[in-house]
């Protein structure tokens, strides 16, 4: 039977396989969409989707939520919000190369926030995977790298996608501190209602006009609709909040690197773009580091439940 941690590992991948579907979709939709409706109507229809869920443990939920109003009013604003609004706005800005290689620091942003809000350790074997994926990371992206533009009129987009890399970091290394307290479905939901919250007054004075165009949303804007709400905004969260109760913070951020691996035929299969020998082996490498340390987390943690089976006998 497999391990906890195992198949923590296991619904990591799924959910960086979801979210390197983002871009993607944003490129999808952005034509007739606009960067607030393009967070607002997905995240609106997966909190519709989840009452039902939410509904049965409103009693119990009801008495734990009164302590933890403000933390997830901190995680959508300070976290939520610039991962998906200025994430999305900035990519609008700059350019796609440039959204690229700084995505590349959410890995490290989340490690090191993950050590100073979580206190957790980067060990050897976590460091030696690190690297190894940075490098993999770095030769799938050196196309975009040596191709891109950070002139003066980017500097804006260039910050905003920062800002939205740094919103991802902290609201993955926060939600570790209340993961035990609540459901995956109610973590989300929660920190849903307050971005809902959040947007309503952008959508409101920027993009009213939503329900006007509708009428004539195409296949491809719908489809990545569909796409950003079924997996984007639903279920790669839900199976966050499974992996992030039995892993630590560190060990998810390490994970993210297998977006990069991921978004590669992705991009081949939706833009029809070209993968280049380097980019394979690049993604490679990505994929052996995840492997690496999910193999030796596995084995840590049979031998520490052998050891505490062992002290109780």
């Amino acid at each position: 039977m497999m391990s906890k941690s195992s198949v923590s590992w296991i619904l990591l991948f799924a959910c960086n396989l979801m979210w390197s579907l983002q871009f993607t979709c944003i490129k999808l939709i952005q034509k007739q969409v606009g960067p607030f409706n393009t967070v607002f109507i997905p995240m609106l229809l997966a909190t519709l989707f989840m009452i039902p869920f939410v509904y049965k443990n409103l009693k119990s939920t009801r008495k734990r939520i009164k302590g933890h109003l403000k933390i997830f009013a901190v995680l959508a604003l300070l976290g939520q919000f610039p991962a998906q609004v200025l994430m999305t706005i900035g990519t609008q800005q700059s350019t796609a190369s440039n959204g690229a290689i700084i995505s590349l620091t959410l890995p490290v942003v989340s490690a090191l926030l993950a050590v100073v809000f979580l206190k957790e350790k980067m060990n050897t074997l976590r460091w030696i995977s690190f690297m190894i994926a940075i490098v993999g990371v770095i030769m799938c992206s050196l196309k975009d790298i040596l191709g891109a533009d950070f002139r003066a009129q980017y500097i804006l987009g260039n910050a905003l996608i920062f800002s939205g890399i740094l919103g991802s970091g902290f609201y993955n290394t926060v939600c570790k501190k209340i993961a035990n307290d609540y459901t995956e479905i109610e973590m989300l939901f929660f920190t849903y209602i307050f971005m809902i919250i959040l947007l309503l007054p952008f959508v409101w004075h920027y993009e009213r006009n939503i329900i006007q165009d509708i009428p004539v949303f195409t296949s491809r804007t719908w489809t990545g609709l569909a796409l950003l709400t079924v997996f984007h905004n639903f279920l790669s969260m839900i199976l966050f909040f499974k992996a992030l109760k039995n892993l630590d913070a560190i060990q998810v951020a390490l994970s993210n690197f297998l977006i990069a691996f991921f978004a590669l035929p992705i991009a081949v299969i939706w833009l029809h773009e070209k993968l280049s020998p380097l980019s394979i082996l690049g993604g490679l490498l990505v994929l052996i580091s995840t492997i690496i340390i999910t193999i030796r987390e596995y084995r840590q943690s049979a031998t520490d439940k052998l050891l505490k089976n062992t002290s109780i006998e």
